[in-house]
């Protein structure tokens, strides 16, 4: 002890320490918070809203039908089919923090992609979202084209080239307004057809295109190249729209979403509102995928996230495409099951075995 005071010195050691840890402490979560508030380079998916193709959707504070059938009769509908989504949080313009991200890694209900991956360099979110919007204007008419297939009503039909990527591998071959006659010697006449004669083909052999231009034919050659971003499949970087004369008015309506996907759920949907002897009762049906003029249902795109959806939105059945069932491996949600389905037919028929009571088929 000091001969002129009665402090210790070792206490007055002691608390500068503690001082000088709690600077540190303090220092280390500002500089911890400030890190966490800063962009990550990720977009994160989760399950996103489901709408009932037999209910309405809220479009300018007006409620209206998702599906509309203006001249046709209006049969009662007790089911619920319900259009499955993805929301993506994030874009190249508004980056998610990386407290989002760490919670989203820590959810088995959502997903990361790197943000170069979900938006590639080169292409514009504005871009990305244009091409969402076409692929939903042709599923909804490749919908309405596969139910009045399933119920013997006749249309014409033809695709129309909208416009070609810049830099893809059809600029300079193929111009906009071409009609799409056939490719690799198949008849063409619908989005999802095309698409897969483009995956068969690959992206080491042309592939051989018929086009009516100005009233002529002719044939062109395309190599497809390997699309980037989180779909990497053969393309030839063509937007394209399925043209057809349908002889009912059909309005379908989904606001802002886009993608491909629901063409399933807009198919049933119609089949059911256009049906006297119901398909679904009063089953609660969810579902995605894929859906061309002759009724052949495609994989998607965000499966796990919409069955997760579903099970929120109280569906106690979801449909899946058959090809997606392997990306389903594991996911068991309480509450529902699910159905796969390679034809809008084998949709029907599992619904109507559903309602029967009698077993529906299963993934594995």
């Amino acid at each position: 002890m000091s001969l002129f005071s009665d402090s210790d010195p070792r206490a007055t050691l002691r608390d500068g320490s503690r001082r000088a840890g709690w600077a540190l402490l303090t220092v280390t979560l500002v500089v911890a918070v400030g890190l966490s508030l800063l962009p990550a380079p990720y977009v994160i998916d989760r399950p996103g809203p489901t709408y009932d193709t037999l209910g309405a959707v809220s479009v300018d504070g007006d409620d209206i039908p998702l599906i509309s059938l203006p001249d046709e009769p209006a049969y009662e509908q007790r089911a619920e089919l319900r259009v499955t989504t993805v929301t993506r949080v994030g874009n190249p313009e508004a980056l998610p923090s990386w407290v989002e991200v760490v919670s989203a890694w820590l959810s088995p209900e959502r997903s990361l992609t790197p943000v170069d991956q979900a938006f590639p360099p080169g292409v514009t979110f504005e871009e990305n979202q244009e091409a969402a919007r076409i692929e939903m204007e042709n599923s909804q008419q490749e919908s309405i084209a596969a139910a009045l297939s399933y119920l013997d009503i006749d249309y014409a039909s033809f695709l129309q080239v909208a416009d070609t990527v810049e830099g893809g591998p059809s600029e300079g071959v193929i111009k906009p307004d071409d009609i799409i006659l056939e490719a690799a010697a198949q008849p063409v006449s619908d989005v999802t057809t095309l698409r897969g004669i483009i995956g068969d083909n690959g992206v080491q052999t042309p592939l051989r295109i018929s086009v009516e231009r100005s009233g002529v034919r002719e044939t062109l050659e395309v190599i497809p190249r390997m699309a980037e971003g989180d779909s990497p499949i053969p393309v030839i970087g063509v937007l394209v729209s399925g043209v057809y004369d349908f002889p009912l008015e059909v309005d379908i309506e989904l606001g802002s979403v886009g993608g491909p996907s629901a063409g399933l759920m807009f198919a049933l949907g119609l089949v059911e509102k256009l049906t006297v002897e119901q398909i679904a009762g009063s089953l609660k049906v969810a579902g995605s995928g894929t859906i061309s003029a002759a009724g052949d249902v495609g994989p998607v795109g965000g499966i796990r996230h919409k069955v997760y959806g579903a099970a929120d939105s109280g569906a106690e059945w979801f449909l899946v495409p058959s090809d997606n069932c392997d990306d389903l491996a594991g996911l068991s949600p309480d509450g529902i099951t699910v159905i796969p389905v390679s034809t809008l037919s084998e949709a029907v028929a599992a619904l109507e075995a559903a309602m029967a009571d009698q077993p529906v088929p299963q993934c594995g």
